[in-house]
This record gives C-alpha cells, structure tokens and sequence, in this order.
C-alpha cells in the first residue's frame, strides 16, 4: 500500500534490460553516441516534430529550470499557478538558472484560468525600468494537486499567452499520465496547441532517472546545451540516459505504464467516491488529494498504508486533514483493494 509517490516505485523491468545491455563496450560520452541519436530521433517521432531539438537530462527539477532559462531573461517573470509544481518543489531553481528572473503566482489553486492567466499578464510591463517584464508562461500537466487540463483548456491559456507573445512551457513530470487520461498523442498536447518547450518526464512513469526536454524551436537549442553544460546537467556517460529512455520509448512503453497508473487511481478514486470520502482532486490523472479525520489517517498508516499528509498531524484525532494518494505502474489492483479494505473497515 504504498502510495507516497510514483517515483518511489521500481524501475520498470525493461529499463534494468536496456541499461545492462548498453553498459557493454566503449562509447563516446556527452550524448556523442549512436543511441542517443537514435532516442532523439524517436522522440522527435513521437511529438511529430521533425525539427525539434531534445534533450535528457537526469531530473525534472533539472528538466524544467534549464528549459524556463531559454525562455526567460533574469529581468522577466514567468506566469505559473499558485500552487504550480515549480512554485513549490523545486526549492527556487527556475529563478537561479533564469539569473533571477521571478514568478508571477496566478490564481490560488495548482490550475489557472485563461482570465486569471490574462490579468496577471497586464498587472505587469506597466512600471518600465521599474518593474518586471513578461517572460513565459508555464503550465504544469498533471498539475500539483492531481487536476488535468483538457485540451481545450491547454489551448486557452495558450492562446492567452500568444496574444501578448509569451513562449509557453509545459511542465511534463507526469506527461504521460496526462495524455492517458486525455487519450491525447503528445504533439496534440504540445505544439500543436502553443507550447514551445515541453519536458517529457519518465522518472515517476518507471525510469530510473531521465527527462527529455523537447525545444520545438531549433533557434533556442544551442543556448539550452550551454546552460545545461554550465549547470552540471551534461552526463558524461550518457549513453545510460539513452538507454533508459529508449526502452520508455519501444512498444509504447511510456503510454503502457502511465495507463496503468491511471487505471489504479480510477479504481481508487471511485472506492473513495463510494466511501463518501471528501475528495479535493476532480479530475484525476495518478494523483488524488483526499480529506479525512487524522485518527483515520493514522488508523490506515498504521495498517501499513504509506503516503503524506498535507497538514497538522498533531491535532486532535477529530481534526481534518487532507492526504495525497500517488499511484505508480506497479502499485496494480491488489494494493487500492487493500487500502480501500482497511478505510472502510477504519470508518465502519
């Protein structure tokens, strides 16, 4: 029953295959190398983006500030929502490798709206030298509290930021989650809606560690190899990114393992529904925020349940407090029913 994050779970077994048989021999490093190119490639495939630029890195966190920094001068703002996973969890990197450059927190909750998103874009540019200057736009895709946007609503923001000529980023740790849920490609996704810079995450989705970051615009990529080269982002033996990557990418691999989350979190989504459990997340991906009583929270943890808790755990049994469920490829049907088995036995 372990619920804390999807990039707790293991390794997906084809991944472990792929990085043994491309450590045999010697290869050139940097992403010098056959597979690298052969990856890229694939990805460009994927996204129906002959022209594109990609790139792996080892983190998201490393994925998202260096793709932010070819968007966004020191002296600009990026436009994200409030509780954006760059706003929260990646401990102010967008500012450092952007030289500064700040965030401009719209709305209140972890999606936006187009009006939101619009107002904020004109409260700023108004102070000259004085003040910041629009930068990008970043949208997060599954967002921070489990929420998905449709495609229509991709496109309105989209649309919002081109209308006073933002490049837009999309945050893409759980990319592949969101287009299974959507039922979407990744270029309907993508480009194909406004994005310029795309991060195709893989380590909450059964990789051991690596991010694509797609650059749909060619004239942005040789800045982005510097940044990353100067932000100790470059691995030297590259081919091992690669690697994993290219078994993410054969047989579908990547959209497999994420429909597998999703499905999990459906099920476990609807037990909760069914339980009259207090759900915060409306449209859930493989993530779902969930309010119960503290002494329920800790009745199910002591069953052996493992996940957070979004606020006070030293109150009262009685006081509510909100969890987060994260469901991973590999957590399948045998662990929701377990968990659901021990919630409805804790609240009989």
């Amino acid at each position: 029953m372990f619920f804390a994050s999807d990039n707790s779970g293991p390794a997906h077994p084809a991944v472990l295959d792929a990085l043994t048989a491309a450590n045999t021999g010697y290869t050139l490093g940097y992403g010098n190398d056959d597979l690298t190119r052969e990856v890229q490639q694939k990805i460009r495939d994927l996204f129906e983006a002959p022209e594109a630029a990609v790139y792996l890195v080892g983190t998201g966190t490393a994925a998202n500030a260096l793709a932010l920094s070819v968007l966004c001068q020191p002296f600009e703002t990026v436009f994200c929502a409030a509780r954006a996973h760059i706003v929260e969890d990646e401990c102010n990197a967008p500012e450092f490798y952007t030289g500064g450059a700040k965030l401009t927190l719209v709305g209140d909750g972890d999606q936006m709206t187009p009006a939101q998103l619009r107002s904020a874009i004109e409260a700023e540019e108004n102070r000259g030298v004085h003040g910041p200057q629009r930068g990008a736009v970043s949208i997060t895709n599954v967002a921070e509290l489990g929420n998905t946007y449709s495609l229509a609503e991709l496109a309105a923001l989209c649309d919002v930021a081109k209308e006073f000529g933002l490049p837009v980023h999309l945050d893409g740790a759980r990319f592949s989650q969101a287009c299974a849920a959507l039922n979407c490609t990744p270029a309907e996704m993508s480009w194909k809606l406004g994005v310029d810079v795309a991060v195709f995450g893989g380590t909450k989705n059964g990789l051991m560690g690596v991010e694509a970051v797609v650059i749909f615009d060619p004239k942005r990529a040789y800045e982005f190899e510097l940044r990353r080269k100067r932000g100790g982002h470059l691995f030297s033996k590259h081919r091992y990114l690669a690697a994993q990557m290219n078994a993410f990418l054969t047989d579908d691999l990547w959209l497999n393992l994420a429909q597998k989350a999703n499905d999990s979190a459906a099920l476990l989504y609807n037990g909760l529904e069914e339980l009259g459990v207090d759900l915060i997340t409306q449209t859930p991906a493989n993530v779902i925020f969930f309010n119960l009583p503290l002494g329920a929270h800790k009745a199910l943890q002591k069953a052996g349940a493992v996940y957070y808790l979004m606020g006070d755990e030293t109150g009262p049994d009685a006081s509510i407090v909100t969890g987060r469920l994260v469901c991973d490829w590999s957590i399948g049907s045998a662990g929701v029913e377990r968990f659901l088995s021990e919630l409805r036995r804790i609240l009989a």
